[in-house]
């Protein structure tokens, strides 16, 4: 009876506990042992006393997770769902390091979230087969963190990847190449292997070819006892090597070498310390959840089809959840994947045991590595750090075309280079496929730094003949460098021996060594002097005044002729003589004498002669006098005094800051002098007019177009622009230096031949091997033929005074056609008067004839007339022979009239001719019709017979009708 009052008090204390709280809290776990749940229990305990005051009560469920997959789903579903879980801690199966995969299934199907203390696969970390899953370990994909915080404590930048072709070797070398990336760590290359091979000597051997030592090793135990004894075999586990190995192949093998390093993951394996971890974080925060609102019911078994509606809610509020627990800070990622866990750096002695040599991790609000490198033993069982590379003697070097710097010649026929003056040294360099020879102010260095470094090298040419800038390529987020810079971060040349500008942008990537020479940026210009073209005797005026000189000269002509034709004294008889009066000045002689007084030419005929135009032609000649006078003057100082000048006075010319559309200057793309303008403020406007220009991808195409007229100024580093215009007489620099800096040689970041290339330039610098070098290829103004500039006038040539020669030659030219055109106008006119004597000549005659015809005619009629009044007389009617001879043969053309009178009738069917009409030995042409005009028509002569042609001739109009 007793035991039933306690047992009744019990469940009422329990049921109003539970109803102040308002709602239980299940928490599920899926333990290893019996003895993790007991602490699993004793971990709810603690949560509940601690949780009183916030009114929640927490239950524990558990269950042993069985190592078979299936029966381990089942028990999720008969054991632990069906106790209304919120969420499950899950650890893995009794002496076996299986991973629990079947709770995250099973759970994440009823999006019932799960909390995982001892699985590190990387595969749990994809958020779409594993939705509701979190853990407080890290997987070992995040050991890449620790590597790439060991490689830049010592100091090594190029590495050998080395990974099993699974997932989890998949997974950390992707890890290692994102954080590798930012602290500019290559791999020298990324080497795959198959798991479970028994011999990898194959997969090693490309390793030593490789310039890299230091090998990260990613693989399981019994894969690494493999790789350990081919890589003792090949040599690779001794001096100058360093391996720095992944927690798998770092414990449990048998036969690690001396000197490796490896990670431990702090409290990776105390199952303990996890549980209480996860505890204490579903704990925090469903109090924080349910304070802020209702959560739901979670399913109550398998049966159930529905997923549970709030369960991604308290998967992001766990996510989200950040504390500090036994195994260090508990914080996680998206994915749910423990962050800033602490790692053990761990190293093989000389006895082959492992020791902890320095630590990694979050601890005192500090992320860090700390090691004690004074304690490490290296492969050898040596105390002295390798350098991590391989140093070849052999070096690739390349360059680029750049006057003095590098020149490009073909190479000869016999295949040997040989240097031409003023070079020293001339070596083969290939640029592509085609084979030149290189010499130059770098080459003849060049030589001389490998003397004193002792190395071989190979030189090639820049593919893409550019500098190096930082670019988008292919529409891509990432930028990437070009040119020679791209070249030495993609490891296709060991140094940059040309004119490279060290500059910020390039320093963050790569090494230069200290200054070969010191720089700045200039303006090259061409020379501009006075246009001596042909119109050269013609800038003293401006248009304007020479057109208002001609046309003065017009406007007086004109004056004095009008003045000198109406004034009453423009005529006058000389004294002492006998001959007229002259006549008033002409238009023609007024327009000699006003060009003869502006010319001073002389004036031999055509003065003027009235008072008032006499007094104009003074006014007219002092006007002259001073216009010429000035012309002379203004001659002198165009032509005598030209001197050549530069275009603009330096970087602040308003012209350069404000550029018209004609005003056009430009840089070389992708180089430094394009990010020098890139990066300076106040040179943001030039910077985006030289954006909007033509593109010139190197300096020999800027510098030729300059020749040409086509770029008015060209901005380059001041040592190249000095040899130009030493070089080319029409070129000059402009203004003073700007933006100096220095020209070095690039070498890829941390390398063994930094410092020993650097101590040579300074060697040189103090022996005076630099200054030879530059009074040699750029300091060549003592062997320029350019005449020198001073202030003493220049003289006057062709070039100068050959417009007025061409105007010379001209007037000859003019004169010569005129006369031509003259004589062929006066034949012309010739012609036309003898046409017309011709034409009048046989009118007269014409006339002439026509009288004659007209007084024959009358004698006839009148010879008729008697003849008839005699037969009348004699009463004859008829005669039978013609008194006449004339008469007899006009017979035939006599008619009688009404009167009986006869008349001359000529035959209707022909015109009489001339022989017939007179016995004169000249013939005429007949009469001409009505409406003849002389000037109109033409007699076309042949022999002496004039014959005219009337198309409205009838031939049957008579005689008598003609005249």
């Amino acid at each position: 009876m007793k035991l039933f009052i306690a047992w009744s008090v019990f469940v009422l204390v329990y049921c109003l506990g539970t109803n102040a709280t308002g709602q239980v809290i299940t928490i599920g776990a899926s333990l290893s042992s019996e003895k993790m749940e007991c602490e699993f229990k004793q971990a709810v305990n603690n949560l509940n006393k601690n949780a009183i005051r916030n009114h929640i009560r927490f239950n524990a469920a558990t269950i042993l997770m069985d190592s078979n997959p299936i029966r381990s789903a089942l028990d999720i579903c008969d054991k632990l769902l069906a106790q209304h879980v919120f969420t499950v801690v899950a650890s893995h199966p009794n002496s076996t390091d299986h991973s629990p995969i079947s709770v995250p299934y099973t759970c994440g199907y009823y999006k019932i979230p799960v909390v995982g203390i001892s699985a590190r696969d990387s595969a749990f970390s994809d958020t779409n087969v594993h939705t509701m899953f979190l853990r407080t370990v890290p997987p070992y994909s995040h050991q890449a963190d620790v590597w790439v915080q060991l490689l830049v404590k010592l100091n090594w930048h190029r590495v050998i990847f080395l990974y099993s072709a699974d997932e989890e070797g998949r997974a950390i070398l992707s890890r290692f190449q994102t954080l590798a990336e930012e602290v500019n760590i290559k791999n020298e290359p990324s080497i795959k292997y198959a798991p479970g091979e028994k011999n990898y000597s194959t997969v090693l051997e490309p390793i030593l070819k490789c310039t890299s030592r230091v090998i990260l090793f990613s693989a399981s135990s019994e894969d690494a006892s493999t790789i350990y004894r081919d890589a003792e075999t090949l040599g690779m586990t001794g001096e100058e090597w360093a391996w720095i190995v992944s927690e798998q192949a770092f414990f449990d093998v048998y036969n690690i070498p001396i000197g490796f390093l490896g990670v431990h993951l702090v409290n990776g394996t105390n199952e303990v310390n996890h549980i209480k971890d996860a505890v204490e974080v579903i704990g925090d925060t469903f109090t924080k959840l349910i304070g802020n609102e209702n959560i739901s019911n979670p399913p109550t078994g398998c049966n159930e089809s529905s997923q549970w509606d709030d369960g991604q809610k308290v998967y992001n509020a766990l996510v989200k959840t950040k504390m500090e627990g036994e195994t260090g800070q508990v914080s996680f990622s998206e994915k749910g994947d423990r962050l800033n866990a602490m790692y053990e750096i761990m190293n093989i002695n000389g006895n082959r045991r492992p020791m902890s040599v320095g630590l990694f991790g979050h601890k005192e609000e500090a992320l860090g590595l700390r090691m004690m490198e004074n304690n490490l033993t290296w492969p050898g069982n040596v105390h002295v750090k390798p350098k991590g590379e391989k140093i070849s003697r052999n070096l690739t070097i390349v360059t680029l075309k750049e006057k003095p710097f590098a020149e490009v010649t073909p190479l000869p026929k016999d295949g040997h280079c040989r240097p031409v003056a003023p070079a020293k040294h001339a070596f083969p360099c290939k640029n592509g496929t085609h084979d030149y020879c290189c010499m130059g102010y770098c080459m003849d260095m060049l030589a001389k730094i490998s003397e004193d470094v002792l190395f071989n090298f190979t030189i090639h040419l820049s593919k893409d003949g550019l500098f190096g800038s930082f670019e988008r390529h292919n529409v891509s987020d990432k930028k990437f460098w070009n040119g020679m810079m791209g070249e030495l971060m993609r490891q296709e040349a060991d140094l940059i021996v040309a004119p490279l500008t060290i500059n910020p942008e390039r320093a963050n990537d790569i090494d230069f060594t200290k200054p070969f020479k010191y720089q700045g940026l200039n303006i090259l210009v061409r020379k501009t002097q006075k246009d001596s073209s042909l119109a050269s005797f013609l800038q003293p005026f401006q248009d304007t005044l020479w057109i208002l000189v001609g046309l003065s000269v017009h406007v007086v002509a004109l004056v004095l002729y009008l003045l000198d034709r109406f004034s009453p004294f423009g005529r006058f008889k000389l004294a002492k003589s006998d001959d007229t009066e002259e006549d008033a000045l002409n238009l023609s002689s007024a327009m000699w004498f006003s060009w003869g007084v502006l010319l001073n030419s002389g004036i031999g005929e055509g003065t003027p002669r009235s008072f008032s135009a006499r007094v104009l032609g003074m006014v007219w000649a002092g006007f002259a006098m001073i216009i010429v006078a000035s012309y002379t003057a203004n001659l002198a100082a165009f032509l005598v005094l030209d001197r050549p000048e530069a275009l603009i006075s330096g970087i602040d010319d308003p012209r350069l800051r404000n550029p018209n559309e004609k005003f056009k200057y430009a840089t070389v793309k992708g180089s430094a002098v394009e990010m020098y303008f890139k990066r300076q403020v106040e040179l943001s406007t030039m910077y985006r007019n030289m954006e909007n220009q033509k593109k010139y991808l190197t300096a020999e195409a800027a510098i030729e177009d300059i020749r040409k007229g086509e770029l008015q100024a060209f901005i380059w580093d001041s040592p190249r622009l000095e040899y130009e215009a030493a070089s080319d007489c029409d070129l000059t620099t402009a203004g003073d230096l700007f933006g100096r800096s220095g020209l070095g040689i690039g070498l890829p970041k941390n390398s063994p031949w930094t410092h020993d290339v650097s101590m040579a330039v300074l060697r040189m610098h103090e022996s005076g091997f630099m200054e030879q070098l530059d009074n040699r290829w750029i300091l060549v103004d003592s062997k320029s033929n350019c005449p020198e500039s001073n202030s003493a006038p220049a003289t006057l040539g062709l070039t100068n005074m050959a417009g007025v020669f061409m105007m010379v030659a001209g007037g000859i030219v003019a004169g010569v056609l005129l006369i031509f055109i003259e004589i062929a106008y006066k034949r012309h006119r010739g012609l036309k008067e003898k046409e017309l004597e011709l034409a009048r000549n046989a009118a007269d005659r014409w006339r002439g004839n026509i009288e004659k015809r007209r007084t024959l005619r009358q004698t006839l009629q009148k010879q008729k007339e008697d003849q008839m009044r005699a037969n009348s007389i004699h009463k004859q009617p008829t005669s039978k022979s013609a008194p006449l001879v004339t008469a007899t043969a006009n017979t035939n053309a006599t008619k009688f009239n009404s009167n009986n009178a006869k008349t001359v009738v000529p035959p209707p069917y022909r015109r009489p001719s001339l022989l017939e009409a007179t016995r004169e030995s000249d013939c005429l042409p007949p009469p001409p019709p009505m409406d003849f005009r002389p000037p109109g028509y033409v007699p076309a002569r042949s022999g002496r017979t004039v014959t005219w042609h009337n198309p409205s001739h009838n031939p049957s109009h008579s005689p008598d009708n003609l005249v």
